[in-house]
Formats: structure tokens, sequence, C-alpha cells
């Protein structure tokens, strides 16, 4: 693969252009990874409305009928349902990790195996959430692995 980068100060925003023979799964992971940039999400803290790049987020629970997104920066509460949330953001690298939890699975530092057929993810920032009987087996999958 060759990377090319031009600068250009008339651009009034930031172009990607990707050339290839053929869309690999390689290719389209790329295309997916840029457009998880552009990928926004509104939260709210304090009374304030935030703007978040879906990149930022670890992951994504739902308690007592709220949403709320997880970030380095703290915790916002988001108008949307888990679910719509699960839509939207279906192509990047978000996998259902309960039935009230969705996590960003880039943002995973390290998986242990739990009591129970269950999993531990532990987030790049040490907090450790927990990966229901239900969906273990496509994380496990995910990662190419057979039942541990």
């Amino acid at each position: 693969m060759r990377i090319v980068m031009e600068e250009d100060g008339t651009l009034a925003e930031t172009q990607v252009l990707i050339r290839c023979r053929k869309a690999t799964p390689q290719v389209m992971r790329l295309v997916a990874a840029l457009r998880a940039f552009e990928q926004k999400l509104t939260g709210e803290r304090e009374g304030q409305t935030y703007l978040l790049e879906a990149a930022q987020v670890l992951y994504i629970e739902s308690v007592d009928k709220r949403t709320f997104l997880y970030t380095r920066d703290g915790v916002f509460e988001t108008p949307l349902r888990l679910y719509e949330l699960e839509e939207r953001l279906a192509s990047w690298d978000f996998v259902r990790a309960a039935k009230s939890m969705i996590v960003n699975f880039s943002r995973v530092q390290s998986i242990c195996p739990d009591l129970g057929g269950r999993l531990r993810l532990t987030m790049e920032t040490g907090e450790v959430v927990g990966v229901s009987r239900q969906y273990a087996p496509a994380i496990r999958a995910k990662l190419g692995l057979g039942k541990s």
C-alpha cells in the first residue's frame, strides 16, 4: 500500500481519496475507520450539550430507560435509545456486550474469561465491563476464538 498526502490551502474540508484495484475487506475496514471520525453523537452533561465523535466513546449503557455515553472525559447522557445507537454505529467497531450495553471494541485493552461463560473486558482507561453469556460467543467469534 502506498500512502500519499498533499496539503492544499484552498480546500474547504479534508478530502480522502482511496484508489484500489478491488474493494477488499481490508479496504472496506479502512473506509469504515475513516467514517468513524465523521460519526458524531450528542451527549448532555451539567446542562450543556456536547458533540462527541463516536471514536471517543468507550461504551454505551442504558440504565433506568436512560442512555449514557462513557468517554475518557466523563459520562454524557444521550436522548437516543440503545437500539438506535446500535443501528447508527453498526458499521463501526461497536459490539453488543449485554442487553443494556454496547462496547467500542477498538477501545478494549484486554479480554478475560469470567464465570459462567461470561467475559470481562478491560477498557483502555482501566475500567472493567462485563459481557453477558448471551453475547460472549459473538465477541469470541470476532476474535477468531472458539469457546473458552
